[in-house]
Order: C-alpha cells, then structure tokens, then sequence
C-alpha cells in the first residue's frame, strides 16, 4: 500500500515539474471542494451516483466590472464500466468581457488496492467570449473605438485524480492549448493569449467522533509569471445534516461557509468572502450560493461524502 502511495506521489510531483505554464485568471470558487468536477476532469463519476450543480458567486460587489459567475454542472458514472461522463455550463462576466463555456468531460478509474481509485480525465469543449468596449470605465479611452470581439475558443483539458473513502489528491491542467483570453485589471484590460494553468486540489476527512468530521482541504493555481494562488479551507459536518467552515485566500480574502442537507439527496451551501488586498477599500465582499442534487441509482447514501 505504502509503495502504491509513494509512486502516486511521485507521478504527481513529476506531472507537476515538466508544466511551464502561463495564464489570465479563469473563473474561480470559494466552494470548489464541493464542484470538483470544475477543476479536474478526472473527478466525474468518482462519487458512484448521478450529481447536478448549480453554483452563482457574485464577486467583489460594488465594484463596477467585477466578476460574475454562473455554472450548471451534470456528472454521472456509466454503470460499472469505471468511465464517468460530465458536462458543464459556466457563463462568466467581467468588465466589458463575458464568457460562455461548455465542456465535455470522461473519465477512466482504475481501482488500485481496496479503497484506493486512480482515475485519468479528458476535458473537451469550448467557449465564446465576447468584448464589448463601449461596456464600463477605461483608462485607455481608444477602446472605445476600437472593434468590438467575438471569437470562439476550443479547449482540451486533462487531469489525474486519487481518492479513497478518506482522502484525495488530484492535479490538472484546465486547457492546454494558447488561446486569446480576456484579462481585466481594473486598469483598462487586455485581450491577451492564454497561457497555461496548473491545479493542485487534495484534502482529508478526519472522524473527530461518530457526530462530526473535519476535512481541511488545499487548492493551488500555478501560473509562470503570476503569483501563486493557494485556497486553504476547513470545514466540519456535523450529524451528517450541517456543514461549516473557513476558509484562506493568499493575498486575497477570508471566507466563511455554511452548508445543509436538506435532505437525502439535496444539498445547500453558501460562502462569503471578505476581500483582504487592496480591493477591499472598493468592495463589500463575494458572495456564493450553491444548490447540488444528488440521483441515487440504487440506496439512498447513509453517510455524505465531503468530496
């Protein structure tokens, strides 16, 4: 076991070595833990039934031209074959820029000992962006004559994922080809050629006592001449019903999250953060709701999963 482990390590670490990678910011979730699928391809299926989520953040609010984000996401495995199959919808917005994404996502897992699964993900798809200038506040103002964009972008994506009832490890690359991508500074924006990005995601579920888990979890960005972007969150569920938790942003913002089991299948959560950089003399935080609806095929799960 030990052995499968340390080479499931060193993949990663290798996987992670080779990449030189360069990006604007892609949309972003102070829930990812619980929209997985939205990070690594390799994550659909893994949860063995039929998943639909839905997820708004509105971010940075009172600032004109900040980030709005909707996402639609169905992911189910393909009976017992260890393929899952996922699609996702994402409409973006920021500044004068909004994005429509559509991707396909498949799986493969392979079973590795007992408890563990190591599963392979290929993400296909697409999205439209579209610019108009006239939109907002420039300090550049020939923007507002110049050509308005609309352009449509394919995207391939590839990630690996390991998990056990336990714990997960998880690392992928959300698209892999260099394509033009809208990038808003608050100072003018830029349509730029994307470069490309690196996740890390991984987390631990620990049984404090029969009423109550805690799992910390860690997402990381790595983008070449971009500062590194590092999620670290903790979240505690308590009589299988409530969750809670906090979470970091480095050099960006503290979250709060709350979840609830309303019931067998559906699942309510909310975050927000509080902006920590220098934005937050703008802004009066971003706020998060998701709604996810689990089809169970056969049982009804006794116990939810925190991932």
């Amino acid at each position: 076991m030990n052995k499968i482990h340390n080479n499931i390590t060193l993949f990663l670490i290798a996987f992670f070595s080779i990449l030189t990678m360069h990006s604007q910011q892609d949309p972003q979730y102070t829930q990812y833990m619980y929209n997985t699928m939205s990070v690594n391809p390799a994550y659909v299926g893994s949860r063995g039934h039929t998943v639909i989520t839905g997820l708004a953040r509105t971010q940075w609010v009172g600032l004109d031209g900040a980030p709005d984000t909707q996402t639609l996401s169905y992911d189910t495995p393909l009976g017992y074959s260890g393929v899952g199959l996922g699609v996702n919808l994402t409409n973006d917005r920021i500044g004068p820029a909004s994005e429509i994404y559509l991707d396909v996502n498949a799986s493969y897992t392979v079973r590795t000992s007992e408890e563990g699964n190591l599963a392979f993900g290929l993400k296909l798809g697409g999205r439209q962006l579209n610019v108009d200038w006239s939109k907002g506040r420039s300090e550049r103002p020939d923007r507002a004559f110049a050509a308005n964009i609309s352009r449509f972008l394919p995207t391939i994506g590839a990630g690996i994922y390991y998990h056990t009832p336990k714990w997960y490890l998880g690392a992928a690359i959300p698209n892999i080809l260099r394509t033009e991508h809208y990038d808003d500074n608050f100072n003018g924006g830029d349509v730029a050629t994307e470069r490309l990005h690196f996740f890390f995601i991984g987390g631990y579920v620990f049984d404090l006592n029969e009423n109550i888990k805690f799992k910390p979890a860690v997402l990381t960005k790595v983008v070449n001449g971009a500062p590194l972007s590092l999620d670290v969150s903790a979240n505690f569920l308590f009589n299988k019903k409530f969750r809670a938790g906090v979470a970091w942003r480095w050099d960006d913002s503290i979250s709060a999250l709350l979840g609830f089991q309303a019931n067998d299948s559906f699942h309510i959560g909310f975050a927000y953060d509080l902006t920590t950089s220098n934005l937050s003399n703008y802004n009066s935080g971003t706020y998060e709701v998701m709604l996810r609806w689990e089809i169970f095929r056969e049982q009804v799960m006794k116990s939810p999963r925190f991932f």
